[in-house]
């Protein structure tokens, strides 16, 4: 039997509590549809890198091309501890063979446009892999594109 496919996705959309309000974004069609024919490696960069549940809400400010990841009503800065540990955590993904990512629309740390800090990171890092938002997945040619490119 072959491997199956290994794909990252943002945990939320696999049904976990880890957003900022402690609830979650499951997607039925990431679960049901490509579900039992990949193997999902979730991440949710928020929680992965420490921050609690529920916790403040964030936002993407400052330069586009480098923005900082800072809480909307505090204005505490987390860029550096989520850079510190997305470093460290793309190391380990190099390891696993991935063939794609599927991240959350809007995310400042997992979205992608704009693109969320872990996001840019992990782009950069794998120019080679397909990214895509779980929304865009429902446009039948933005989904069969991607899958085509994760299957190669």
């Amino acid at each position: 039997m072959p491997k199956p496919l290994r794909v990252l996705v943002s945990a939320c959309l696999l049904g976990e509590k880890v957003r900022y309000d402690g609830g979650h974004k499951r997607d039925l069609f990431l679960n049901e549809t490509p579900g039992p024919f990949v193997e999902w490696v979730r991440v949710c960069p928020e929680v992965d890198c420490g921050l609690p549940v529920p916790r403040e809400a964030m936002r993407l400010a400052g330069d586009p091309t480098h923005p900082r990841l800072v809480t909307n009503r505090t204005g505490i800065d987390h860029t550096e501890r989520m850079e510190r540990w997305a470093k460290a955590r793309l190391d380990e993904l190099s390891r696993l063979d991935l063939r794609g990512y599927i991240c959350k629309k809007d995310s400042p740390s997992c979205g992608m446009e704009p693109a969320g800090v872990f996001t840019r990171m992990f782009t950069g890092r794998f120019p080679h892999l397909p990214v895509e938002e779980e929304g865009r997945l429902a446009d039948p040619v933005l989904r069969e594109r991607f899958i085509r490119r994760f299957k190669a």
